[in-house]
């Protein structure tokens, strides 16, 4: 049986004041939810201030990118092994908005994974569709391509200690949303796929939901039998409605 993971993608928001808060807010609800796991992204001048408000509570951080390299000359990066030592968990790789606006290939988004992981962390593997591969029914051609560019480079067997997070682009911000039936369909082709390498580890990995997902459609979402979770942008930002999502999972 695969744990709900329910995450927060935070992104370019929060002040010192928000942080605390929302840290404060989530402990109750995150330890309520012993069945689900609850863990947060924040941007990286925060990690430091979460792993002091988190301690000994149990929620978990990430964050919401890493370089492909360990230390050098690249000015306003962050390495997978900084990250690490600041207590991280996880680390979001592929995101549509760093393969949109900082135009990372799947390439780059292959080598990133391979270094989250060479760290230590739990990467995070965000893959999905435009709404023009939506409406061509592009869609398993997407995630099979994005898929499959780590699985040439780490090998399936490293999806064993991987997350996997399905994010139509199209739903993204936009107020727009699989419907539970179209989600439940490609996270099972996403397994299925993955399957085609190796059952025992595709029947393992959690496929997350990364398309709006709020405190109104939570429940319906989760409930799907492929979706093991949720990557929440501005609901996470919320208490109250990130605590309603951590409550669903947890039913």
């Amino acid at each position: 049986m695969r744990q709900h993971l329910i995450m927060g993608n935070w992104k370019l928001n929060g002040t010192k004041a928000s942080v605390e808060a929302l840290i404060n807010g989530l402990k109750a609800p995150a330890a309520a939810a012993a069945n689900v796991e609850v863990a947060v992204c924040p941007s990286v001048i925060f990690l430091g201030q979460v792993e002091q408000l988190t301690a000994g509570s149990a929620i978990k951080f990430g964050s919401q990118d890493a370089d492909l390299h360990t230390a050098g000359a690249f000015t306003g990066e962050n390495s997978p092994v900084m990250l690490k030592e600041f207590g991280c968990k996880y680390a979001l790789v592929g995101h549509s908005e760093r393969r949109t606006l900082h135009a990372e290939t799947d390439a780059v988004v292959a080598a990133k994974y391979v270094a989250i992981q060479a760290a230590g962390l739990i990467p995070v593997l965000c893959i999905g569709e435009t709404l023009e591969q939506f409406e061509a029914n592009e869609t398993n051609a997407v995630v099979e391509a994005q898929l499959k560019a780590v699985i040439d480079v780490a090998g399936i067997e490293s999806f064993a200690n991987a997350v996997i997070a399905y994010e139509p682009v199209w739903a993204i911000g936009t107020g727009k949303t699989a419907t539970p039936e179209i989600a439940q369909t490609v996270h099972a082709h996403i397994r299925a796929y993955l399957a085609g390498f190796n059952a025992a580890v595709a029947a393992k990995v959690q496929v997350l939901y990364g398309g709006s997902m709020n405190a109104a459609n939570a429940a319906e979402l989760l409930a799907q039998t492929d979706i093991d979770g949720g990557l929440i942008g501005g609901a996470s930002l919320k208490v109250e409605d990130f605590s309603t999502i951590i409550a669903a999972a947890a039913k």
